[in-house]
């Protein structure tokens, strides 16, 4: 009820009272609120929920109803929530109100001073009013006066014209009269500028009025005095004591007194040759064989403060002097500079030649760019002459040629590091002691190769920095970057690697004969770690360094890592080999000196196999420094035993006892023929995996098969080939463990034995029993 008596009309009060009115004036003064704030009726009703505008019962809307409204609370809405209602309308009205009055009291502010505003520039307008009357009236008197001063001196005014005239006539005939002894005070003062001011000013008039006796003598007297003039001026200019501007200054009065400037052009550039030439004789005089030669960086500055500087100079003063001449005179001066520039080109780079054995591209690079930056100026004045060009190709020569010092850098380097190498793998061995082991030498290699390339890429990064001149040019920009630095530098150098770690896989009696296994195997490890993850760091390095743009094909990644495997590969392979032919060697020499039909019963295991067994695990253990283990096959418990079970008396006799048998000679070679055709072929040169077993195996199988060709050369008695045996089992104890199936050091060892059996007049193997002690005490 509180709020129908807040909002609605009361009992009393009829529809058409001033409380009727009010809802229609407060939606009023909410619109102007709106038009005050710059909200339209549509963002008003955004900010709502989007009701709609037709509802009667929204306050906010245009077709807000009052009786609808009340009766929609009455009806929806508890008592409680129709007093929190009115409290809540109350506050907005008194809101709204407070609103109004501020926006009252504002516009109130804003009217009085527009009204203020208003009074003043009335008082102002009418005061300037008053001005500008009295400006029209001071105009008019002034405009009456000088009216009538013009009227009175009209007369006066042409006579005086004519009087000015007269005067300046008699002005100029004195000084055409006073001409020849000005022009001898100033011939005797020195003042050819003068002088030649003065001629120039009188010629004109002279020739008009040469025809007068009076004007005709003056004349006679000035070209005599000139003549003298032009004498002096020319001795002047050929003693060529004096600078290039005082030259110039000759040159500029000698044809402004009318002398052929064909003669003076060639005058002066000879002139001008002299002093550059003399500017050359010293830069020359300071490469000869006998003084040091003086720094690079203060050769340039006195080549381009002396002779470049020398040359703009003259290239300013004949363009300035000599503009006239058109295409003949400018392609003398273009033949002129580009004669001596290339004197002084050659000069320039005899001195840059001397700094290429340097390491360091500090200072060679700061004095290309003073080099580069002085001939710019010239290279505009005198494009057809090709300085710019010229001083271009000379700085981009000697890039390459830097570029080619580093990758010759890079190549001694990693040389150094093979002959440090080979060093310290040799000096253990001469003093007795426990030198670095493989790995170190490895991490030591691969460091210094690492520090080497990116001091080469720092290095030669100064040619594309910012500062310098010549850095913008597209030979840095791209061929520099890419051809030269990529593929000339950084991937030369590692083909470069490859090919001499290559070298060392040479034939026996060469260079690989020479070489220690040792680094062999460390080369192969370096490769492989080049191709696993340095190479694409170098080039990924150098690519971000350099901000390679040029659109020249590249050598791939892939291309390099491939060729580096490949090298490893071959260099494992070559270890393999190596090391199989060393033991090989021991394994041959031992069956070839012993007289093996004459030998005594074995009583133990022969040194030569201990020796084998010895070489092998220090093989093992070498290789095991630089490579991981790998795969091997599953292993049996008693792999210690096996090989002397397919040696022991009862198989063997089942083999080859039978054959030797004098009614069937010929049936064993029959039986182990058909044998070996069912047996497992062993590839004994199959690829090399990068891993230790493989490593081993390849050497073993290297080592077991020479001994099996050896023991097919020899023929054997009984106790020969019970030595034999002996020795199979021995080494079947101990190299099982480092292949990667025991099987195959099984297969050979038993054709080891079985050859011997075959080749025995005599074939009685030892008991198995016996065997196993033998070996067990060797």
């Amino acid at each position: 009820m509180a709020a129908a008596a807040a909002v609605g009309p009361g009992p009393g009060d009829s529809p058409e009272g001033p409380e009727a009115d009010a809802p229609e004036r407060r939606r009023k003064a909410h619109g102007m609120l709106k038009l005050y704030y710059g909200l339209s009726e549509g963002e008003a009703a955004g900010h709502s929920a989007g009701p709609d505008p037709l509802d009667p019962t929204d306050l906010n809307g245009a077709h807000f109803d009052p009786e609808v409204y009340l009766d929609k609370l009455r009806r929806e809405c508890p008592l409680a929530q129709l007093m929190d209602s009115e409290t809540d309308m109350v506050r907005q009205i008194r809101a709204l109100d407070s609103d109004m009055q501020t926006l009252v009291y504002e516009n109130y502010n804003k009217f009085i001073s527009a009204t203020d505003t208003i009074r003043k520039m009335k008082n102002d307008f009418r005061k300037m009013e008053d001005e500008m009357d009295r400006l029209a009236t001071n105009m008019a008197v002034i405009t009456n006066f000088s009216a009538r001063i013009s009227a009175t001196l009209q007369d006066r005014h042409e006579r005086i014209t004519k009087l000015a005239g007269v005067h300046a006539l008699l002005r100029k005939l004195q000084f055409l009269f006073e001409l020849p002894s000005r022009l001898t005070k100033c011939v005797e003062l020195g003042a050819y500028g003068q002088a030649v001011r003065y001629q120039g000013r009188a010629r004109a008039v002279l020739q008009q009025y040469q025809h007068l006796p009076s004007f005709r003598a003056i004349q006679d007297d000035c070209q005599v005095i000139t003549a003298r003039l032009a004498q002096q001026l020319r001795q002047r200019f050929r003693e060529g004591c004096s600078g290039a501007p005082e030259q110039a200054e000759c040159v500029e009065l000698l044809l402004a007194l009318g002398e052929p400037a064909e003669e003076l052009c060639e005058e002066f550039l000879a002139h001008a040759r002299g002093r550059l030439e003399e500017e050359l004789s010293s830069l020359e005089t300071e490469l000869g064989p006998s003084p040091p030669a003086p720094d690079v960086l203060e050769f340039t500055d006195r080549g381009g403060s002396g002779f470049v500087g020398g040359l703009c100079q003259v290239a300013a003063a004949y363009q300035e002097l000599f503009a006239a001449q058109g295409p003949t005179g400018a392609e003398k001066l273009a033949a002129f500079a580009r004669e001596l520039g290339g004197r002084y080109f050659v000069l320039v780079e005899r001195r840059l030649a001397q700094e290429q054995g340097g390491s360091d591209n500090s200072l060679l690079v700061r004095a290309l760019d003073r080099f580069h930056r002085r001939l710019l100026a010239p290279g505009a004045l005198l494009a057809a002459a090709g300085l710019s060009e010229s001083a271009t190709e000379i700085v981009e020569r000697v890039a390459r040629e830097r570029l080619s010092h580093h990758l010759q850098g890079l190549r001694a380097a990693f040389l150094s590091c093979l002959t440090d190498v080979r060093q310290a793998l040799a000096a253990p061995r001469l003093a007795g002691k426990e030198g670095p082991s493989l790995a170190e030498l490895l991490a030591n290699v691969a460091s210094s190769i690492l520090s080497h390339i990116k001091a080469s890429l720092a290095s030669v990064h100064l040619f594309t920095a910012k500062e310098v001149s010549f850095s913008n040019k597209p030979y840095f920009r791209g061929e520099f970057c890419s051809q030269g630095v990529r593929e000339g530098l950084i991937v030369g150098f590692i083909r470069s690697m490859c090919q001499t770690a290559q070298s060392f896989c040479d034939s026996p009696g060469e260079k690989g004969g020479a070489s220690p296994p040792a680094l062999l195997l460390l080369l192969s490890r370096l490769c492989l770690d080049y191709e696993t993850a340095t190479i694409s760091y170098i080039l990924t390095l150098t690519d971000e360094q350099f901000l390679v743009q040029d659109q020249s094909p590249v050598t791939p990644v892939s291309t390099l890592c491939a060729e580096a495997r490949e090298t490893a590969r071959r260099l494992l392979t070559h270890y393999v080999k190596v090391q199989g032919l060393v033991i090989s060697q021991m394994l041959r020499k031992s069956v070839e000196t012993r007289d093996w039909l004459s030998t005594l019963e074995p009583r133990n295991v022969r040194a030569v196999m201990k020796r084998v067994v010895e070489d092998t695990t220090a093989i093992d253990v070498q290789v095991g420094l630089l490579y991981e283990e790998g795969v091997r096959k599953a292993q049996s418990s008693d792999s210690s035993k096996r090989t002397f079970s397919v040696y022991s008396s009862s198989r063997q006799q089942g083999r080859y006892a039978p054959s030797y048998t004098p009614s069937a000679p010929m049936d064993t070679n029959l039986l182990s023929n058909i044998q070996k055709l069912f047996s497992e072929r062993i590839d004994v040169f199959s690829p090399v995996e990068f891993n230790k077993v493989s490593v081993l195996t390849g050497i073993i199988k290297i080592s077991l098969k020479t001994l099996l060709e050896c023991v097919r050369l020899r023929t054997f008695g009984r106790f020969g080939l019970q030595q034999v045996q002996v020795d199979c089992h021995f080494l079947q104890l101990y190299l099982w463990r480092f292949v990667a199936d025991e099987e195959l050091v099984h297969l050979l060892l038993d054709e080891v034995v079985a050859s011997a059996a075959l080749r025995c007049p005599d074939p009685v193997p030892m008991e198995p029993s016996v065997v196993e002690v033998i070996c067990e005490r060797g």
